[in-house]
């Protein structure tokens, strides 16, 4: 006894330095950001871009080539069906050289030439016509003879307006060599009511037929063309829920899938990827028409089209998802202040949450975005 107390104070101060050796090496407990397992609504679907245009859009084109009066109409204007969109003037004959004049002569007075012929002889077979029939009444001449005259009187009138026409068409281009005045005015009215979307040549000049004009369309009819890699487009299906953002309004615009088109066509992507693209058509729900109504004709935004909505399911942070050593979903959660590793059995998925189907209880705290430093029953702190 008199040895402990010689020794005690030696004794309390290494006991002292022991416990403070321990603490000093004892693991500190790792900050982690954390989160919950909770109930809500979780929906699955498809996001890309998107592009609106009218439901019935019309391009008036030039319908002859000739010379095209400005067009007044500005984009936005209002228009009925048949109303005066601009007027053309037909394209003038060219003019004709001294050469092609005196050829033209030439051809003028042979067309005469055979104009006259073709007269004589449609006039000798009317009267060997006749004669045939007289003696055809008296039962002189067979039945195939009659009819073969007959089919010459008709073939012979048939050559005598061939040669006239040619006559005319002749007589018709010495009379203007010069080509003025040939063209004639044309109207080019809208084919449908709606508005201007665009005029697409609006000064005045010389076209071509086929050229286009104007763009015409209803605003209050708006669809949105949203084009999906075809592996993605065959999960989708008509009828489907859209919501349409990045459109420039505080709401999503709600619409559902019309149709999704049965074909597809090779794109060239922006990083120069070949990719099958298909258009899927999404027409807009009634209550948000008059929102939509604001979008015009070619206006970009964003669709998601929803493959799976529950609108009470168990969701788990996506974030605190990794592969188990055989492939199995796991998460940490965070037991008594130390980290667990617990294997969880999901559902769906989406860029948010995934469907928690059996591992954790509503509730629960998982670690978010675990490093490769936290390990199964370590010490954790949930950092603020």
């Amino acid at each position: 006894m008199e040895r402990i107390k010689r020794w005690r104070w030696a004794i309390l101060i290494a006991a002292l330095l022991i416990a403070a050796l321990v603490y000093s090496l004892w693991p500190e407990a790792v900050a982690v950001d954390t989160d919950t397992v909770s109930r809500g609504p979780m929906t699955v679907g498809i996001t890309d871009d998107g592009v609106t245009r009218a439901h019935e859009l019309y391009v008036v084109s030039a319908p002859v080539t000739g010379y095209l009066s400005r067009i007044e109409l500005e984009p936005g204007d209002t228009v009925s069906r048949g109303a005066l969109v601009t007027r053309m003037t037909g394209r003038p004959s060219s003019p004709l050289d001294q050469r092609t004049r005196d050829e033209m002569r030439g051809s003028l007075a042979a067309a005469q030439a055979a104009e006259a012929g073709a007269r004589a002889a449609y006039q000798q077979s009317q009267r060997d016509l006749a004669r045939a029939e007289a003696i055809f009444k008296r039962g002189f001449l067979p039945k195939a003879e009659l009819e073969a005259a007959r089919t010459r009187v008709a073939t012979d009138r048939s050559a005598q307006q061939q040669a006239r026409a040619d006559v005319a068409r002749l007589r018709a281009m010495l009379a203007n060599p010069s080509g003025e005045g040939s063209g004639g005015k044309i109207d080019v009215r809208a084919p449908a009511s709606g508005e201007v979307f665009s005029v697409i040549n609006e000064s005045e000049g010389v076209i071509t037929e086929g050229t286009p004009l104007v763009t015409l369309g209803n605003p209050s009819s708006i669809e949105v063309v949203v084009d999906l890699l075809s592996r993605e487009a065959v999960r989708v299906t008509p009828g489907d829920r859209v919501e349409i953002t990045q459109w420039g309004g505080p709401d999503a615009l709600v619409g559902k899938v019309e149709r999704v088109e049965p074909f597809g066509e090779l794109r060239i992507s922006a990083l120069g990827i070949e990719e099958q693209r298909v258009n899927v058509i999404v027409g807009f729900d009634a209550d948000p028409a008059s929102q939509a109504a604001r979008l015009g004709h070619g206006y970009q935004i964003d669709a998601t089209i929803e493959l799976w909505r529950d609108n009470d399911t168990l969701r788990l942070p996506i974030g605190s998802l990794f592969r188990g050593p055989n492939g199995e979903w796991q998460v940490f959660a965070v037991i008594d202040g130390r980290a667990r590793v617990t294997t969880v059995e999901l559902g769906q998925l989406n860029d948010e949450h995934a469907q928690l189907l059996s591992g954790l209880d509503d509730g629960a705290v998982v670690i978010i975005n675990p490093g490769s430093m936290i390990e199964d029953g370590m010490r954790v702190a949930m950092r603020d």
